[in-house]
């Protein structure tokens, strides 16, 4: 099996685009950066399918090594309606940003920014323990810790 440059070139830029308008801050780039993603995952398997072949029709004169698999053809079209309905569902988000506040940029919502400030600390979680206590005791009756034996 032979593995075109070309289409690892094209899948490598379409997913490096893709990623890169998936980071933006407005919704119609991450629809254009989720729809260069699909495609990028579409052409990787198609190349990952291997040189082209017999449809896979059973014929008892073909040899089994002369068939296409048929398995990443099936995997392309599955991400194709999973690419489709992803791309209705942010048009409908995106319609809908738009009727609410006539504008395509997100912006920082304020209880995020609060709880990104927020210390980590937790008095219950994170407050020392003032004893160990344990229900495991050796042979005389003391309690046994962690690292003795």
């Amino acid at each position: 099996m032979s593995v075109n440059i070309t289409f690892l070139v094209v899948t490598g830029v379409l997913l490096a685009a893709g990623f890169y308008l998936v980071l933006e801050r407005t919704l119609t780039r991450v629809l254009l950066g989720i729809m260069l993603l699909g495609n990028g995952i579409n052409l990787l398997l198609l190349t990952s399918g291997g040189r082209k072949g017999a449809a896979p029709l059973f014929n008892p004169e073909v040899p089994a090594d002369e068939y296409s698999d048929p398995l990443p053809q099936a995997l392309i079209l599955t991400a194709i309606v999973i690419t489709f309905a992803v791309t209705a569902f942010l048009l409908a988000m995106i319609y809908r940003s738009w009727t609410l506040t006539s504008a395509d940029e997100l912006t920082d919502d304020t209880e995020d920014i609060k709880v990104s400030q927020k210390t980590a600390y937790d008095e219950e979680e994170d407050s020392p323990v003032a004893e160990d206590t344990t229900e495991f005791v050796d042979e005389e009756g003391r309690p046994v810790r962690e690292g003795e034996e």
